[in-house]
């Protein structure tokens, strides 16, 4: 995380946006010799019924209380969806109030004893993506989905994520501008600096996409995943919030070829946990118990 990004996050989150919208978007002509993407500050500056030298002093931290009627103007120019709107509102609003400390993440032990009865892959992640807790299953599905593992280090980092995951292009989009949305105006938290550091200077896919400052809730959906055994699986993923804390599930649609897989891949986990000395003391070839002397 840079200083610039420390010092004033407000201009630089202006000064990406404002990269991001065309004049043709905005419904303005783009003119020629221009040497800026997206639009000029004083293009901005018109729309939204402001002056330049006030938007200008914005974008430069020279500005620490802008209106809310400022601010909503601006994210109409700079054509920010709701969630994006409320991240540049806490933006300015993150200015005026004390950063509160967070305690640190631990799973409770109803979280481990749910993990243990649902028959469905699930784990639990922190705001980092740091993997906490997880079942059997997960671990089945993904390796990577075991406590010690941070999900947004992987799927950036690791090859065999990047092949499980069917569009990793789109995945990483929504990652990343949801570890954004995740860290909030809490900037100087040692794992987010952490985090942010290691992957600027790993991976030009984080770079990329953190300097856009896209911001974005990862809530639930579908996802497609490759898995090394049973192939592809269409899941649903739900987040469901305990705290501070995610608990994630996924799980295929009922009787889907999906559903069949991951039956598969119980029954194959299963197995996989069976002491052998148990699984030999059931087998019955030919029709009758195989009987073994102790030793």
């Amino acid at each position: 995380m840079s200083d610039d990004d420390r010092a004033n996050r407000l201009g630089s989150y202006l000064r990406a946006r404002r990269a991001l919208v065309t004049p043709e978007q905005a419904g303005i002509p783009a003119g020629a010799n221009r040497r800026v993407p997206g639009l000029r500050r004083e293009e901005v500056a018109l729309l939204a019924g402001i002056s330049a030298d006030y938007y200008l002093r914005l974008e430069r931290g020279r500005d620490n209380n802008p209106s809310l009627q400022v601010l909503e103007s601006l994210a109409r120019v700079l054509q920010l969806d709701e969630v994006e709107q409320d991240h540049l509102l806490s933006l300015a609003a993150s200015r005026r109030r004390p950063q509160r400390r967070r305690k640190p993440e631990r799973v409770p032990a109803r979280l481990h004893q749910l993990l243990a009865s649902v028959q469905i892959p699930a784990f639990v992640e922190g705001r980092a993506f740091d993997v906490l807790a997880s079942n059997q299953l997960a671990v089945a599905l993904s390796p990577r989905l075991q406590p010690g593992y941070n999900r947004l280090r992987s799927l950036l980092l690791d090859p065999e994520e990047q092949a499980f995951q069917q569009d990793w292009t789109r995945s990483t989009e929504g990652f990343i501008a949801a570890f954004r949305e995740s860290i909030g105006d809490d900037i100087n938290d040692p794992r987010f600096v952490e985090l942010v550091g290691e992957l600027a200077l790993s991976s030009e896919r984080f770079r990329a996409l953190w300097a856009r400052h896209d911001i974005r809730s990862l809530e639930g959906g579908t996802t497609t995943v490759n898995h090394p055994v049973v192939g592809e699986l269409c899941l649903h993923r739900d987040k469901l919030p305990v705290g501070d804390l995610l608990l994630v599930l996924y799980y295929p649609d009922q009787g889907s070829e999906s559903d069949e897989k991951l039956r598969v891949l119980t029954s194959l986990n299963q197995t996989a946990r069976t002491p052998m000395r148990e699984r030999s003391q059931t087998a019955e070839p030919d029709g009758h118990p195989e009987h073994h002397s102790n030793r």
